[in-house]
């Protein structure tokens, strides 16, 4: 089946810096796929800086090192959703759609998941829970693709879609700066992988819920 690619409503798509980034990376030659992989490298980066901000080999990092990687964990992770906002744009547009676009549009997407939430929980000490709330964020893009492919439009509800994980992680890393000062130490990611996976369960049941519920509409007429 043939379809255009969905695009996430986003309020920063309709904004002046937005329109300007973009023009100026399609104007230097960029293209949508290479702004996608390049944040799936962000996303890379921010898994391996909250895995070694809890201490790598169980060595634990402390002080101005644990900082530094809580804050470049959050920067990459806000850049790997800048990369997903660029993308788009300049594909769209700049005009600069290719033919494998739409893969380059989801395949990272997926990846760039599992290495945030995961890197973050073993950082934490909690690889379990890691991969269940990576799980629950596939289930999510799985059911968003399969109501596309029933020729539904894409479903991009919450509570906890990408943008609001990808929030909800920044959050922590930095009130997890702060946290030794209390006599904490992975309490708050903890607590944040926990919330995150609750959510995104629950905005996996609304979509197939809204899926199945939409499908049998569509069969009474």
């Amino acid at each position: 089946m043939n379809r255009s690619p969905a695009r996430r409503p986003l309020a920063s798509r309709n904004t002046i810096w937005a329109a300007r980034l973009s023009g100026r990376l399609a104007r230097a030659g960029a293209s949508p796929n290479g702004i996608s992989v390049f944040g799936m490298g962000l996303a890379l980066v921010a898994g391996a800086a909250f895995w070694a901000a809890g201490g790598f080999g169980g060595s634990e990092t402390t002080g101005a090192g644990r900082v530094l990687l809580l804050l470049l964990g959050a920067a990459a992770t806000q850049g790997r959703l800048l990369c997903n906002l660029l993308d788009g744009m300049v594909a769209i547009e700049a005009g600069r759609k290719a033919p494998d676009g739409q893969f380059w549009n989801e395949f990272p997407d997926r990846i760039s998941d599992a290495l945030i939430l995961v890197g973050l929980a073993l950082g934490a000490g909690l690889p379990a829970l890691g991969w269940a709330v990576a799980a629950a964020a596939f289930l999510t893009a799985y059911l968003r693709e399969l109501g596309m492919n029933c020729g539904l439009p894409a479903d991009f509800s919450g509570p906890m879609a990408k943008p609001h994980r990808m929030a909800a992680v920044t959050v922590a890393a930095l009130l997890s700066i702060p946290a030794p000062l209390a006599g904490w130490r992975n309490e708050v990611i903890e607590a944040a992988l926990w919330l995150i996976l609750a959510g995104t369960i629950l905005t996996a049941l609304r979509r197939a819920i809204r899926l199945v519920r939409q499908l049998r509409q569509r069969g009474r007429h």
